[in-house]
């Protein structure tokens, strides 16, 4: 041939500009631009306008701060729900919201102020300052999540500080108000001493605290049973020293058995019998008599004894099912205006509900001698104070969960105040929520014993806030008699103030102003002159949750009951249960179909994120170093069923995969370069693993989409991902190579492979495009326009099918399952007499397989030439019949083509028949 002739123009080789290197933190925001300029969101509701209506109802975040890794995951979760549902052909708007008011930003600004500017500032700047702060977090935080890919109506999100939303708080409250669910009361709450304010359940965070732990004689002044033996005490058992000032009553067990225990020093304690062992150990009594009297609890109720505290004061002993008889006494000290169970015995008895702490948890004079003291100042005081007078019988220190503020992180107080509940029996709003978390679809379907169990156990709702930043309670109180005034024409009123000029209005107006002039107080007939507007505003969870009123059914595009509500698990004490509440207290049913909750954020050790510990990653960061869709793959490979694990080694794992997905696009746009859809080989003429290979597509394309369609995004990734290294790049692409690039660019056999290049790429596209949104926006953006067609977007491109003949596809699944199975064995053969040095490339072997019967009766179906491209050999040989699959690798007789490097038998041109054809044909 003489000179080495260089084939190199003769070949079907790659060809694309698709980067192989990604660099997603400096394209990513190209793409952002390309859908904010071509407006896909908009295109995206046009298009499926007349489709099923999807409404993902999105839960508000706080406007305080950058978002981090939980609304990260969170916020893109949502996404490529609504993506995949609206390519599925679902209307699906989505819009995004932010919790404007409330403690944490009203803290933020505080602490921002300090204490001598926050005491000189009037309500109205302060309310200034904080809208001021919302709306500058809401911008902040707007364009770090549409930098995450997110799609939505981000030009009109939903505030809760805007006016119709905070009409949309009056209107619930006024029907839940008339109907009797919601109801001005006494009763103990959580309370912020640090935040002056009342907290509902869903604001208390628990952390272990260290309590003291005190056992208490209170004397008693009515005859006992055990007057005979000496001097005759109750013994009590605390960790609340602080509260003892405010006693009234010591609880029994109504059908526990009393007894008497002389203790060395002399006197007699009475205490339940079960636990004078134990009560022995934390006193340390070496010795100690049980007396033989023994009584039922129910036998001491209505004796008397000396209050604690205060001198002349006496309390009286009662019973209730509460009390517990494996720790302490058996006999609870009470004191109703601390808490819920002492309330309740409190109602049921009818006992005073002393209340001698102030909101800055301070004693008044009601404390006796540690007026002035705050409570835990006072807690070492009064310990010290009952020791002087005898009346201290042991006291210790323990650590156990206590309540803390979500806020501040202080420990927070029982405390009872004037506040306002809805009331979970009064119109049985307990039982039809119960009834509602029934109808609802919970995913993952254990959840619902979550939120049935907190709906269940949990107290009246304490809805009201001693703060300024909020929307207020919108009723009035008569100056004259001081009874609530709030009817159908003064909620009426109010909900046009707020809608016109907002909640603010209620601060700055007077209540003639915009009360109709005939309001008057029901009780004295005082004018409207003499109203005057409740200071407190609404709990923030009670404004989040009337977002199905002032958001889903204000808003044209949306409705109500939505389709999907999607939050993290704490919000099965939050959002979920504050909107189910609102939603079923004023409409009867539940605001959404399904709940959709997914588990925390923890590093790759499962702890919780914080900067102490530092393992806190930062999403801002990621995207700066690695891309936007690094998170958005990470997200969907993670089990949201569970807590969610990331670290930096968790996200380089992520990176490589997403790599290998890019390296397969960029493989498929590489060698369809010259292909256009009249090129298409049809299925009856194309070669058979390409059908083969057009199954295993149409099997990947029904396991993604019944993944989407169950919520185990977890399982798209790993099909995806699968299909992308296994089925693809280990097999199909692989023997795909010598076909694309050695063959006649125009030869059946290549138009054939390029046929399902262009089905693959066209369908994967799509099927992770919801996960990967800005790269398969590039990868669409690269492909030929005769594929893609006039679609300007891939999120506009609808859901892919993949049809294949479903009795061929039955008979292509059983055959290659055994050719693969050989392929398998085949592909280790090879590796080791590669390190054996039998052969170097892989076309250099000739392959002998004996096997069973069956499976050679598979193989010798087929060409030998068919089996040699798929295992990417010279030669296949079928050798004896056995019981196992084996294969012997032999070096293959031939020689090296030039031009394609496969071992044939060469002709005078020096390549093998296939390339000189090729060659010949090229000129």
């Amino acid at each position: 041939m003489g000179e080495k002739q260089d084939f190199k123009s003769t070949m079907n080789l790659p060809r694309t500009e698709f980067p192989m290197r990604a660099n997603l933190s400096t394209r990513e925001p190209d793409w952002l631009r390309f859908w904010e300029e071509n407006d896909i969101y908009r295109r995206s509701l046009e298009a499926t306008r007349d489709g099923e209506p999807f409404v993902l109802h999105d839960g508000p975040p706080y406007a305080n701060g950058h978002i981090h890794m939980g609304t990260a995951y969170n916020k893109v979760l949502k996404d490529l729900i609504v993506k995949y549902k609206s390519m599925r052909g679902c209307y699906s708007p989505y819009v995004p919201g932010w919790d404007c008011h409330g403690q944490p930003i009203e803290h933020q600004v505080e602490k921002n102020l300090g204490p001598e500017k926050m005491a000189a500032i009037s309500q109205a700047k302060l309310r200034e300052l904080c809208r001021d702060y919302a709306l500058k977090f809401v911008d902040v935080q707007r364009e770090e999540f549409k930098r995450l890919g997110v799609r939505g109506d981000w030009d009109d999100p939903y505030l809760t500080l805007a006016h119709e939303y905070e009409a949309g708080n009056v209107e619930i409250f006024k029907t839940m108000y008339l109907d009797g669910a919601i109801h001005k009361g006494a009763k103990p709450i959580h309370w912020c001493v640090r935040c002056h304010t009342a907290l509902a359940e869903a604001e208390i965070e628990y952390a272990d605290e260290t309590s003291d732990s005190i056992y208490v004689a209170f004397a008693f002044t009515d005859e006992t049973p055990w007057d005979a033996a000496g001097p005759v005490s109750l013994l009590i058992w605390t960790t609340t020293p602080w509260t003892l000032p405010a006693n009234v009553a010591v609880t029994l067990a109504d059908d526990a058995d009393y007894v008497g225990v002389r203790t060395p020093d002399g006197r007699v304690l009475v205490m339940a019998e079960v636990l004078v062992p134990s009560v022995a150990g934390a006193a340390g009594w070496e010795s100690y008599e049980v007396l033989d009297t023994r009584v039922k609890g129910r036998d001491l109720a209505g004796l008397h004894y000396a209050q604690p505290v205060h001198e002349g004061v006496s309390g009286v002993v009662v019973t209730g099912e509460h009390v517990e008889l494996s720790t302490g006494t058996g006999a609870v000290h009470t004191a109703p205006g601390h808490g819920d169970e002492d309330y309740i015995m409190g109602v049921r008895h009818g006992l005073p509900m002393p209340m001698p702490v102030q909101d800055d948890g301070t004693f008044d004079a009601g404390g006796g001698p540690f007026e002035g003291m705050r409570v835990w100042d006072a807690n070492p005081r009064i310990i010290e104070w009952l020791g002087e007078r005898g009346t201290l019988v042991a006291s210790a220190r323990i650590s156990h969960s206590y309540p803390h503020c979500w806020r501040c992180k202080q420990p927070v107080i029982f405390r009872a105040t004037e506040q306002w509940f809805v009331s979970m029996e009064k119109t049985g709003l307990r039982e039809n929520a119960m009834r509602a978390i029934g109808e609802v679809q919970w995913i993952p379907g254990w959840s619902v014993n979550r939120m049935s169990s907190m709906v269940a156990d949990r107290p009246d709702w304490c809805i009201s806030r001693q703060r300024a930043w909020g929307v207020p309670i919108p009723v009035f109180t008569c100056a004259k008699c001081g009874e609530t005034v709030a009817t159908e024409a003064t909620f009426d009123a109010v909900i046009d103030l707020f809608r016109t000029e907002g909640a603010d209005a209620w601060f700055t107006h007077k209540p003639a102003d915009y009360l109709p002039q005939d309001t008057v107080c029901g009780r004295c007939g005082a004018g409207v002159d003499d109203l005057k507007p409740e200071d407190d505003i609404v709990d923030v969870w009670w404004e989040s949750g009337v977002s199905h009123t002032a958001v889903l059914e204000a808003r044209d595009e949306l409705h109500r009951p939505a389709e999907l509500y999607l939050e993290g698990s704490d919000q099965h004490r939050g959002w979920f249960q504050s909107a189910l509440l609102t939603s079923v207290g004023a409409y009867g049913i539940a605001p959404y179909e399904r709940v959709l909750t997914h588990g925390f954020i923890v590093d790759g050790e499962g702890r919780k994120m914080s900067k102490s510990l530092g393992n806190t990653i930062s999403p801002l960061d990621v995207i700066e170093k690695s891309g936007a869709d690094i998170i958005r793959l990470w997200v969907a490979s993670a089990d949201y069923g569970q807590d969610i694990n990331v670290s930096n080694e968790i996200l380089d794992r992520t990176g490589e995969a997403y790599r290998r997905i890019r390296n397969t696009f960029r493989f498929l746009l590489s060698n369809l370069y010259d292909y256009s859809p009249e090129h298409e080989v049809a299925w009856s003429e194309m070669e058979e693993m390409d059908r083969f290979a057009l199954v295993q597509l149409a099997d990947l394309t029904a396991k993604v989409t019944a993944a989407y369609d169950g919520w185990r995004f977890h399982q798209v990734f790993h099909a995806v991902h699968g299909y992308c290294v296994t089925e693809l790049s280990s097999y199909y692409l692989d023997v795909l190579k010598d076909r694309l690039y050695a063959d006649a660019a125009d030869s059946t056999g290549r138009r054939s492979a390029q046929t399902v290049l262009a089905t693959i790429l066209t369908t994967l596209v799509r099927l992770i495009a919801p996960v990967l949104t800005f790269t398969t926006e590039e990868v669409w953006q690269f492909m030929p326009e005769a594929l893609r067609g006039d679609v300007v977007s891939v999120q506009l491109a609808g859901w892919p099918a993949v049809d294949v003949p479903a009795d061929d596809a039955a008979v292509l699944r059983e055959q290659y399952g055994v050719v693969l199975a050989v392929r398998d064995v085949a592909t280790k053969a090879l590796e080791e007499a590669r390190n054996a040095g039998t052969v170097g490339k892989s076309q250099e072997a000739r392959l002998v397989v004996d096997a069973p019967a069956e499976v050679l009766e598979v193989l010798g179906a087929r060409h030998s030439g068919v089996l040699a491209e798929l295992f990417i050999v010279s030669e296949v040989a079928l050798g004896a019949e056995s019981s196992e699959i084996s294969v012997r690798v032999e070096r293959a007789s031939g020689e090296k083509c030039p031009r394609c490097w496969n071992l044939r038998a060469l002709g005078p041109d020096g390549l093998c028949g296939r390339c000189s054809e090729v060659v010949a044909e090229l000129g």
